[in-house]
């Protein structure tokens, strides 16, 4: 039981010393992530879409 508690303690050290975001950070940062991931996602759509006409056309369908 010693050394649970010795962990908790030492974890609780640590994370004392990290240096958490602002609310604004946090915000701001997930905006992006959001963002990004909405780029991505329509240029993977768009890539999809051309290859599958490609294709579509290659094989005469």
């Amino acid at each position: 039981m010693s050394r649970l508690r010795r962990f908790i303690d030492e974890a609780w050290s640590e994370l004392k010393k990290v240096s958490w975001p602002t609310r604004e950070q946090v915000r701001n940062l997930t905006v992006l992530v959001f963002v990004v991931s909405f780029v991505v996602g329509l240029y993977i759509t768009v890539l999809d879409f051309g290859f599958a006409a490609l294709v579509a056309r290659l094989v005469g369908g």
